[in-house]
């Protein structure tokens, strides 16, 4: 049983996190009866402090947060929960009660994504290289993908791990190109592997 410090209302902070994509949803407090009905029944269960009772994330919009895991903070005063959800977290009718999209963010490749979408729009062919290989069509992204895949067979053979980065970053970089120009995403990829995940 794992211990858990309630503060002087018997409630504990509970963070609400999509398992899959780490977004934070929402934070709810639990007092030690909303915490045994979440490990019971496998939906998150809160104390509501305006309502003076327990209720379960979803029991009126069919909005429920099943349970993945639970952690207990260093101090024991506060719970990690997290979660997959079925439908928008926030009474509002938003992903997140942050008004953010529950998405999956994958650093700053996400953000090259957003670039190359983003000068692809402009057109700005004399400017912008992205736009230049992409005015010239699918056939020529999909060329330049070949060429750097096997610059970086080359250099993963040799002993410069310089170059080897190099390549390996110059191959990821068309190869998003290549996936936008064929109307598809990281997420696309995530989500066939996740299909062939056993």
């Amino acid at each position: 049983m794992m211990t858990i410090k309630y503060d002087s209302n018997g409630l504990v902070p509970a963070i609400i996190q999509d398992a899959t994509t780490k977004n934070v949803l929402m934070l709810g407090y639990m007092n030690e009866e909303a915490y045994q009905k979440t490990i019971d029944t496998k939906q998150v269960t809160f104390f509501s402090r305006s309502k003076q009772r327990l209720w379960t994330k979803g029991e009126e919009s069919g909005n429920f947060l099943s349970l993945v895991d639970i952690k207990n903070d260093c101090d024991n005063d506060s719970l990690l929960i997290q979660v997959n959800p079925a439908g928008p977290t926030c009474h509002t009718g938003t992903d997140t009660c942050w008004k953010e999209e529950n998405t999956s963010n994958y650093g700053f490749f996400s953000t090259l994504e957003d670039v190359i979408k983003e000068r692809v729009a402009n057109k700005d062919t004399k400017k912008s290289y992205v736009a230049s290989l992409f005015s010239k069509g699918i056939n020529k992204v999909a060329q330049k993908v070949g060429e750097e895949a096997v610059e970086t067979v080359i250099e993963a053979m040799d002993n410069n791990d310089e170059l080897f980065l190099y390549e390996s970053a110059d191959l990821m970089f068309h190869y998003l190109m290549l996936l936008q120009a064929k109307g598809f995403t990281l997420k696309d990829i995530e989500k066939e592997l996740k299909g062939r995940h056993k």
